[in-house]
């Protein structure tokens, strides 16, 4: 059968297009239009195609979702819950993210007070019934208040329904004649721990019309095109049903890039690998020790989503990040971001300084190779900027564009520890995955400071989220509260929990999903008796003896004779389907290439003469030794003292030291 595969990702800035084909691979990139990013994506497929081939498929990662939460954007949404709970919303977990600050903000609502109901019933935490749900008038009484607050979506949550959703089956069948998006928390999130599991299926319904909304423009358009969307566990999904799950698509952008090193590394035979992501506005790490690393403590503004997703690690720091002077005279960068509007200085209109800009003025960036030299970049501009800078700080030109480079690597690696050495794994392991716009200037100083010997800049490191998105399987997650201790915790007593738990799943993957061969994972969540955290294992061989490992490697000790607890069961359901493998290319004889030209560098050991490569004239097999400049079109890597870059077959940057 012909394959024709469109991965669309939607930027904040760009939009980016990989086609993969029977022909090979072909890419696109377009600026994005926020207003409505469909307009963009059907720019892109005419750009490929005059008239919509049948055999298309495209997978889309979106930031509609995302997007719409932190601007509090969502539908007006209504919240039953058991009466007496109306405030739990509001009140939250009582830990603090800063223990003395007494002037804390909280994140904006997602809905107001006046949108939740309390109803008469409750669970006991075993799932057996204390008071009954009340009689006939409860129906009337929901839905007139419903009616009466212009209510676009209903979201059901209910004390203990974990372990008996009978309750919140009664209630979604009285408010059925709405005719409105519902969400049951017994099906988002059928676990313990009330709040997070509130807030996981409030912005469930809360973003659900809005992705249905965008999801039902967009199709409209590409009548008959399969059309699927990247989650957030690194998977995708059938759109048609995406928007019962909407609160998997939080991650769905930098979710495919993660995918899409992933995929890369497997091909090269490489298993321990740090992603890094860096763009305009923010940088995206993240650690796969032979698989991508996922967690259930996530955070979005404030609220917490305890759904499996990707464990990116995001921090503020991009190469439109702009660099100020505090009031002790210090100079800072980021979190404030110049966007794609204004934009650095450099791009002509900018007012503040930003990383580009010291990139520019450092020569590290070339003004007239940028965007494939589609746009020159204003270097006098900078100058004049930069020296104002300086001048606020007391420093000299050139001083404030190091300090602010020598600022934003600091803060990557930050990240790059807090996914790897707080989490029990050494940086030293693993090689960094450098993509995205900017990180190729970036890569080789973090490699240093990190200790790190090796790093890969894909072959289209530009597009790179895009193409692990085209490359992903979908992928379906359940859970299920399951409370079993000591000598009751056995495989014999899991197996028929399991045995309900994936006849959901197979039921929910034949009815989105028509072809791939299923491959069921199962999962535990155990913590020692009297703990408030457990961990996820998987259910395989002797899961006692994982759960001690995970600990001692996570927690730094274990307790081999304390018995363990099982709060929950999870499993994992994925359709493989058996993708093809990246175009290689012959290795030619290795020579070294000639640069096409020379620019002076401002590196930390002072100012040095490098040859400039362009990319597309790389050859499998030449290598250049560093300090050296390779210019991409949306990409320029800075090659550092000390590191050696060799092409590879598949056309990658492979630097080592």
């Amino acid at each position: 059968e012909h394959m024709l595969k469109l991965g669309v990702d939607t930027g904040g800035t760009f939009t980016d297009f990989i086609l993969l084909s029977d022909e090979g691979i072909r890419t696109y990139k377009t600026p994005s239009t926020p207003d409505d990013p469909a307009r963009a994506i059907m720019g892109g497929v005419r750009h490929f195609f005059d008239e919509i081939p049948d055999a298309l498929e495209i997978v889309h990662g979106t930031t509609v979702g995302t997007n719409a939460f932190l601007e509090r954007k969502g539908a007006k949404t209504v919240l039953v819950t058991t009466a007496g709970f109306e405030d739990v919303l509001f009140i939250g977990r009582q830990n603090r993210a800063r223990l003395y600050d007494l002037d804390i903000e909280r994140p904006p609502q997602i809905i107001g007070r006046e949108q939740c109901i309390g109803i008469k019933e409750r669970l006991r935490a075993d799932g057996s019934v204390q008071s009954p749900l009340g009689g006939k008038g409860v129906g009337k009484r929901l839905r007139a208040f419903c009616r009466q607050s212009g209510a676009e979506s209903v979201v059901v949550c209910l004390l203990h329904s974990y372990a008996n959703p009978g309750h919140e089956r009664m209630l979604a069948e009285m408010l059925a004649p709405l005719g409105l998006p519902l969400t049951l928390s017994s099906d988002i999130l059928p676990e313990f721990r009330e709040y997070e599991r509130l807030t996981t299926t409030l912005i469930n319904g809360y973003l659900a019309p809005v992705i249905a909304a965008y999801i039902g423009r967009l199709a409209a358009q590409l009548p008959g095109v399969p059309l699927s969307i990247q989650q957030s566990n690194g998977g995708v999904l059938p759109a048609a049903g995406i928007a019962e799950r909407a609160v998997h698509t939080v991650l769905s952008g930098p979710a495919g890039g993660v995918g899409g090193a992933f995929h890369l590394a497997r091909e090269m035979g490489i298993d321990k690998i740090i992603t890094f992501d860096m763009g305009g506005t923010s940088t995206d790490v993240s650690l796969c020790d032979g698989q991508p690393t996922l967690t259930r403590d996530y955070r979005i503004d404030g609220y917490p989503v305890r759904v499996p997703l990707l464990d990116i690690h995001t921090v503020g720091a991009g190469g439109g990040s702009l660099a100020w002077g505090d009031a002790g005279g210090l100079l800072q960068v980021g979190p404030a971001s110049a966007g794609a509007d204004p934009g650095p200085v450099c791009y002509g209109r900018g007012e503040g300084i930003t990383v580009t800009d010291a990139n520019l003025y450092l020569g590290r960036l070339l003004a007239d190779r940028f965007l494939g030299g589609e746009m020159v970049l204003d270097r006098a501009r900078v100058e004049r900027y930069m020296t104002h800078l300086g001048a606020q700080l007391g420093l000299v030109p050139m001083e404030a564009a190091l300090g602010i480079i020598r600022i934003v690597n600091a803060g990557m690696a930050k990240a790059v520890r807090a996914v790897s050495l707080e989490r029990g794994h050494d940086p030293k392991e693993f090689t960094l995955f450098s993509f995205g716009g900017a990180s190729g200037l970036h890569c080789c100083e973090l490699a240093d400071e990190l200790g790190m010997e090796r790093i890969v800049v894909p072959a289209r490191a530009g597009i790179l989220s895009a193409q692990g998105m085209a490359l992903a399987d979908p992928v379906l997650d359940y859970g299920q509260a399951l409370f079993l201790a000591g000598d009751e915790l056995t495989a014999e007593r899991l197996r028929p929990a399991f045995i309900a738990l994936e006849e959901k799943g197979r039921q929910e993957a034949a009815s989105l999903c028509r072809q791939g061969e299923l491959v069921v994972e199962r999962f535990l969540d155990l913590r020692y008796r009297g703990q408030s955290h457990e961990l996820t294992v998987p259910m395989a061989g002797d899961f006692t003896a994982s759960f001690h490992d995970a600990h001692a490697r996570n927690f730094g000790y274990r307790l081999d004779d304390a018995p363990l607890e099982l709060v929950s069961i999870r499993c994992t359901l994925r359709l493989s389907r058996q993708g093809r493998p990246l175009p290689r290319a012959a290795i030619a004889a290795a020579g070294q290439p000639r640069p096409t030209a020379t620019s002076v560098v401002q590196l930390a050991a002072g100012d040095r003469e490098v040859g400039v490569f362009v990319r597309r004239e790389l050859g499998p097999g030449q290598a250049i030794t560093g300090p050296a400049l390779v210019v991409d079109d949306y990409t320029t890597v800075l090659v550092g003292e000390g590191w050696r870059l060799r092409v590879d077959a598949l056309l990658n940057l492979d630097l080592t030291r």
